[in-house]
């Protein structure tokens, strides 16, 4: 990939290391979490999307669907830079890349990614629309959609609560991708202001899990990684 590909708005000021251009909602957090997970070195840009910047056409180059979080590897397949948008897509590529937080037995790494795409395809959808809903919409529309989607995240909450018995993590003991995907959204239901509203204090293993993800030091700085502050 040509090297044209850096945004000129957001310059590199270390182009060895990987460019990250994100903001902290929950799938950016994925990518900050990642990479301190990974102790990548990494150069964070922040793409403030309440100002628009997704919509620069430098950015656009890397995501062409304009959201974020998007990346460059500038050491990518063949030694070439690396474009990178989807978060579930960069969660992967950087497990493959170096060989962690994926289990390595065919199993367990099948296992994990029908996990990730779990959260890709339902998790994320599903509590984004619940939230908007809820929140964002309240008192513009009828109650169809909150109750819709109130509905089903408790579901999934509770196809989540089901995979913890037992568990540590979604995969047995051991941390990967998937949880990195799934618990910055099970978190947004604070900021939604929805946790009653889909019961949330009744699935008895998911907040013991979501704890044990933030203890970790490194999600305790991947989360703060491109904040709104």
């Amino acid at each position: 990939m040509p090297e044209s590909i850096y945004p000129k708005r957001w310059p590199a000021q270390h182009p060895d290391r990987i460019q990250l251009y994100s903001l902290a909602t929950p799938n950016g957090q994925k990518a900050g979490i990642v990479l301190e997970e990974l102790e990548l070195p990494y150069e964070a840009h922040k793409i403030d999307i309440m100002a628009n910047d997704q919509f620069d056409d430098g950015y656009k180059r890397i995501n062409p669907n304009s959201k974020i979080p998007s990346l460059i590897d500038p050491d990518g397949p063949d030694g070439k830079p690396h474009a990178l948008m989807e978060s579930g897509a960069i969660l992967l590529y950087l497990a493959e890349k170096t060989g962690r937080l994926l289990p390595k037995s065919a199993a367990g790494r099948s296992e994990a990614i029908q996990w990730l795409f779990f959260q890709m395809a339902s998790i994320g959808p599903m509590f984004g629309q619940f939230g908007h809903f809820y929140k964002f919409a309240k008192g513009k529309t009828d109650q169809y959609g909150a109750d819709r989607y109130a509905a089903e995240t408790k579901r999934l909450l509770g196809v989540l609560n089901e995979r913890l018995k037992g568990r540590q993590y979604l995969i047995g003991d051991e941390l990967t991708i998937a949880d990195i995907a799934t618990v910055p959204w099970i978190n947004s239901l604070d900021f939604y202001e929805g946790k009653d509203r889909v019961d949330y204090s009744s699935f008895e293993h998911v907040e013991p899990y979501v704890q044990r993800f933030m203890a970790r030091p490194a999600v305790q700085r991947g989360v703060k990684v491109c904040g709104f502050d």
